[in-house]
């Protein structure tokens, strides 16, 4: 609870009461306000003394020297509350200070001013009066932490914003949970998928004037958010809401704990994954999984509130305009050029369409890439993350807007991913969009493009990069995981799908060669790109020590509908194929014609 909640804090902002101690790199709980809105002004109260003005810009701060010549006295202007300053230099008093800091610096020994001098330095001031600039003061490695951390994960809206500082308990409270059925571990080993979904539901303050009157919210703005495993980078991966794919069979539970399952649909837009039929956040989720085979680890779900408060808490985010906009739609009106925009504008620029390339969801999909990239980089590059008072104002904002599954349902969890996910630079982070189509039978939606998209879902389940990284070596594919049958129980038909000439009749015999207990050639098969092993419930093992004896990825393996009892697992040889024995990797480049965006350019302009 905070001070507030406690009955006797008056008007005081919570934040202020958190000040930054240097000595152990993290903050302290301070029921007096603090002075100064600074992170590094610690134990500089506000007392009964009127609030001291700020140096002008070619003041220096007093040090340590200029309230009296010894440790001593500058501990007692400290304990005494004799300014709100660095050291005690009141307003009347900043020349006197100064000058008999001059006279006491003078009587000391040349060796012990050269080391005073040096401590001076240190600390970022200047050992003389006037005329010094300050030296830029150093982050501490906990602030560093902020900075860095937030900058990555103020992409998934709140986990950087609460990251690395300690906030209050009242934050555990703002969240919003909900049970998908999955309950996976803040941190893990191995790459992490977030799904994040942006809801165009009318809930909450000042959101009437969006979305559909009466609407229960449908997953109007959603990305799958990759990081690799080694931390190095990442890829958001846009999913057009206008595309016609299949929702899976979901359970869902309601704010009662009733379970209910909801049927499956086919050939429906992607965005009633959400809130048509009472689908929550795990239907969404599920779908995703089905349409790209990725495994999801967490999702965050937000509201129009998060782009308005987090925008505005941040300052402002810079975005650019290839032309002039003007959307009766959304009531975004820009000029071309940069502008800054927060509130309500930000808002708008996300939602606009109408008035940027052809008009579309695909073209508002590429104005919230260039939007989320910036909101990174300011994140990353401001001060936000180390200034205790706009952090709390911006959590405290963020987690009002966030619903997220059980497994980062609290302030504490959402740390822990915020600090694993830190290490990922915004030059390392790509972003795309789902390859797709015009549907010819409503031109009001998109069809899935397999021919380009299948290769990037590959990408991501194997872990791969869209963008170049420090790494020299190349990334291997994933190994399928789990326990391996015996080669003598492994049943299979090889298939041609263009390999070489022969290559299905040569590496049954060769299975055989190995230990395999059947392996007989099936003959050609439609043409494929890539090598693909299908097998059914109960086949598992028999496919893992398959994928083990032709070196195959994780991505390779293919479960269908069916049992495998009488029945021959499926290998159907793609263009990859080349010898049997020799790694059939998946290729480390998207498809020619995929776009994307980097989240480190500045030069993105909506047109």
């Amino acid at each position: 609870m905070d001070a507030q909640g406690r009955g006797h804090a008056g008007d005081v902002d919570p934040a202020d009461q958190w000040v930054f101690n240097p000595n152990t790199g993290s903050y302290e709980l301070r029921l007096n306000p603090v002075a100064d809105d600074s992170p590094s002004q610690y134990g500089n109260r506000r007392t009964s003394a009127p609030r001291q003005r700020r140096s002008s810009p070619d003041e220096d701060a007093a040090t340590p020297s200029e309230a009296g010549t010894s440790e001593e006295a500058a501990s007692a202007g400290r304990r005494s509350g004799s300014g709100g300053r660095s050291g005690g230099r009141s307003r009347s008093g900043d020349r006197a200070g100064s000058r008999s800091a001059r006279r006491a610096e003078a009587k000391l020994p040349a060796q012990r001013r050269a080391r005073a001098s040096e401590r001076s330095a240190a600390d970022g001031r200047g050992s003389g009066g006037r005329g010094r600039r300050k030296a830029k003061r150093r982050l501490s490695k906990k602030q560093k932490t902020l900075r860095i951390g937030g900058g990555v994960v103020g992409f998934l809206l709140v986990a950087g914003c609460v990251g690395g500082v300690v906030v209050y308990q009242r934050l555990n409270g703002n969240i919003n949970k909900v049970d998908v059925g999955e309950e996976n571990p803040a941190v893990k080993n191995g790459p992490v998928n977030i799904l994040v979904i942006g809801t165009d539901a009318r809930e909450g303050k000042g959101n009437t004037g969006y979305g559909d009157a009466g609407s229960v919210g449908h997953a109007d703005t959603t990305f799958l958010f990759h990081v690799s495993e080694d931390r190095t980078n990442a890829t958001a991966l846009s999913i057009p809401r206008d595309m016609i794919t299949d929702i899976p069979e979901c359970e869902t539970t309601d704010e009662k704990g009733t379970k209910r399952v909801v049927p499956a649909e086919q050939g429906v837009r992607f965005n009633t994954s959400l809130g048509q039929e009472n689908r929550d956040p795990g239907c969404t989720w599920r779908t995703v999984e089905k349409l790209t085979g990725v495994e999801i680890d967490h999702f965050m779900m937000a509201d129009f509130n998060a782009v308005k408060e987090l925008s505005t808490a941040v300052g402002g985010v810079e975005v650019c305009a290839g032309k002039d906009i003007n959307d009766p739609k959304s009531h975004l009106k820009l000029k071309a050029g940069r502008h800054t925009v927060k509130g309500e504008q930000a808002l708008a620029f996300v939602r606009t369409r109408h008035s940027v390339g052809f008009g579309s969801d695909l073209s508002r999909i590429k104005l919230q890439q260039q939007f989320l990239s910036s909101m990174i980089r300011k994140m990353k590059s401001g001060d936000t993350l180390t200034n205790p008072s706009k952090l709390f104002k911006l959590s405290d904002a963020a987690t009002k807007a966030l619903t997220v599954d059980t497994g980062i349902g609290s302030v504490k969890k959402l740390m822990d991913l915020a600090n694993d996910l830190k290490r990922v630079n915004t030059d390392k982070i790509t972003f795309t969009t789902v390859p797709v189509v015009d549907n010819p039978q409503d031109p009001a939606t998109v069809v899935l493009n397999r021919a380009k998209a299948e290769p990037l879902f590959e990408m991501v389940r194997e872990d791969k990069s869209l963008t170049k990284t420090d790494k020299g070596k190349k990334k291997k594919s994933a190994k399928p995981k789990g326990e391996m049958a015996p080669a003598s129980e492994v049943d299979v038909s090889v298939r041609n799908g263009g390999g070489p000439a022969q290559a299905a009749a040569a590496t049954a015999q060769w299975l055989l060669d190995e230990g395999a207990g059947n392996a007989a050639s099936g003959g050609n098969a439609p043409a494929q790109d890539r090598t693909t092993l299908q097998y059914t419930s109960g086949q598992e093992e028999q496919a893992n020590r398959l994928a083990h004896m032709l070196k195959l990825s994780a991505s390779a393996l293919k479960k269908t509908a069916g049992t495998g009892s009488g029945t021959s697992m499926t290998l159907t040889l793609g263009k990859d194929f080349t010898a049997p024995g020799e790694p059939v990797d998946g290729s480390d480049k998207a498809p020619p014609g995929v776009e994307k965006v980097n989240a480190g350019d500045k030069n993105v302009c909506a047109k």
